[in-house]
């Protein structure tokens, strides 16, 4: 098992200077974006991530996972990035987003996010790479497990993958949704995403309505039942790439913290979660 860092929260940093905060978390390396306004563009892929690798590896880093902004195999850039990939060893790509558009259309993007998939798992075998969804709450037509799995169902999972985040999972099923949907997508699971949200409200000051939301907050005390989480990830003896989504910046999170406050918080997330895997025995 790998513990790495999504790379998006480190944006500002150079790949080098992400590399020495993410060598002094004691991670084992970097979730990279790959994808436009990341740290490697998808049109310089061929020159740039074999840079970012040999970057990581003079760090003592790895590079397991890329994330990117692909949905379809004819996307341009695709077959270079699935190519650069795996020429270096890079075996884990996680796939951009489906939109879910209005209601009443749902039977139809599943049917056409099923069509991509077509294409992404036969690229996938090509280059003995393997796409994976990842599991994201609100507009994205993978806000549901099921539909993931709709997606997936039947396909070869050495190509093919779910990359759950039991944040986004726990947000769209609070109660147990967020672990029928692990049991479902079993077979499937490859990578996990670690963040976590808290409520927040707010009273409308013209209605005097109560509005309900949600932040990201530390991972110590979010809604997300990591422990139980983690339970069943030993269950299907899972041994993949967890990544540390730090979402401490922006609207979206409980606090707008600085690059250097991200990761001192990070830190923190990591020294909360490693015993929490340790006692569930996913770490040695």
């Amino acid at each position: 098992m790998q513990l790495v860092m999504f790379s998006k929260h480190l944006a500002p940093l150079s790949i080098a200077e992400s590399c020495a905060r993410v060598r002094d978390l004691h991670l084992d390396g970097l979730d990279l974006t790959v994808r436009p306004g990341g740290h490697v563009l998808p049109e310089n892929v061929a020159k740039d991530l074999p840079a970012a690798l040999k970057t990581a590896r003079d760090h003592g880093l790895a590079i397991p996972m890329i994330t990117t902004a692909i949905t379809d195999a004819r996307t341009e850039s695709a077959e270079q990035i699935a190519a650069t990939a795996a020429s270096l060893g890079i075996k884990e790509l996680k796939l951009g987003y489906w939109p879910y558009k209005e209601f009443g259309r749902i039977h139809e993007l599943i049917d056409s996010a099923r069509q991509s998939m077509d294409g992404l798992e036969a690229l996938g075998q090509k280059h003995g790479v393997r796409f994976s969804i990842h599991s994201h709450s609100g507009s994205a037509l993978s806000a549901e497990a099921g539909n993931i799995y709709l997606i997936l169902k039947d396909r070869n999972p050495r190509n093919v993958g779910a990359y759950l985040d039991p944040g986004h999972m726990t947000l769209e099923g609070g109660g147990l949704g967020w672990m029928q949907g692990i049991d479902l997508l079993q077979k499937y699971v490859t990578m996990v995403a670690v963040k976590s949200w808290g409520p927040t409200s707010r009273r409308d000051e013209l209605t005097g309505e109560l509005h309900w939301d949600h932040r990201i907050v530390p991972l110590r005390e979010g809604t997300v039942r990591w422990r139980e989480v983690f339970r069943c990830l030993k269950q299907l003896s899972w041994a993949g790439i967890v990544t540390f989504h730090s979402e401490y910046q922006g609207k979206s999170s409980w606090r707008d913290l600085s690059t250097e406050e991200l990761v001192a918080q990070t830190r923190e997330d990591v020294a909360y979660l490693r015993p929490l895997m340790r006692t569930e025995g996913l770490l040695p």
